[in-house]
């Protein structure tokens, strides 16, 4: 199981990722929402081990060990980072990714085999750039999984090449739920398919916000009221009493202006 607790990565000024919690299980395909190109991937580097977090917990089954969680996951499609280049033509790029692949698993490196065996004959003669998202999916995650080390899939921003969620989300819960090599998979979306009722999260989900300075607003407010109330009462107790100051002027008088001339003489 992947499980992330407030997983943050610092930027130059703002958080490159904000504080974010998740948990995956192999079988499950989690979908991931976030707003912003750089932290959507940011998340994923760091789900996959490729970017390490500055804050927060990452751990696979019961290791936390970047360089272990590196080699169990794949990264597939992030962009800037490990997307084909649009030169490439689909039979450069298999025999590219299968000398990635460790010797005692990828075999010779020939990609015409490959591609018949895993059904990309139909391709294998086009340019990157040309291959429909739904098949361009299906040959990057294919490539990823052609090392059986791989239990853990990330893949970044699988929208960003088609606004129709299928073109993208069937392989993925096909992945997710096959018997043979149940996986964990991991898909960093723009926005979540309105029918999705699957897991679910969103990027900055555990980030803590202070509290607003509103809240104190209202109990600010009524102390000045309660404080204005008491002053009313003696201004007009004076008043009640009137006759009564009337009787002896000079005293008041006395009392009084020494302390306006002292406040005068403060004030200047």
């Amino acid at each position: 199981m992947l499980s992330v607790q407030q997983l943050q990565i610092n930027g130059r000024r703002d958080d490159l990722l904000p504080a974010t919690s998740l948990q995956v299980r192999r079988g499950e395909l989690l979908l991931v929402a976030g707003e912003g190109q750089d932290q959507r991937t940011a998340l994923a580097l760091a789900l996959s081990g490729r970017m390490k977090p500055s804050n927060g917990v990452l751990s696979w089954d019961t290791t936390t060990k970047t360089k272990k969680i590196r080699l169990a996951s794949a990264l597939v499609d992030s962009p800037g980072v490990n997307e084909p280049e649009q030169h490439l033509s689909v039979r450069d790029l298999v025999t590219e990714d299968l000398s990635l692949i460790p010797r005692r698993y990828r075999g010779a490196l020939l990609s015409k085999p490959w591609l018949k065996v895993n059904s990309f004959e139909d391709i294998a003669g086009l340019w990157i750039e040309q291959i429909p998202a739904t098949r361009r999916l299906e040959l990057l995650t294919a490539l990823a999984l052609a090392d059986p080390a791989t239990d853990l899939l990330v893949v970044d921003s699988p929208d960003r090449h088609s606004a129709d969620p299928a073109a993208w989300l069937p392989r993925l819960q096909a992945l997710a739920s096959d018997a043979g090599r149940p996986l964990a998979v991991v898909a960093v979306v723009g926005a979540l398919p309105e029918n999705w009722t699957g897991a679910a999260a969103v990027i900055g989900n555990s980030v803590m916000h202070p509290p607003e300075p509103e809240a104190e607003g209202p109990h600010s407010e009524t102390k000045p009221a309660a404080a204005v109330e008491p002053k009313a009462k003696h201004a007009a107790e004076p008043v009640t009493e009137e006759p009564e100051t009337l009787e002896t002027p000079a005293a008041p008088q006395a009392a009084v202006d020494p302390e306006s001339e002292n406040l005068q003489r403060t004030a200047k």
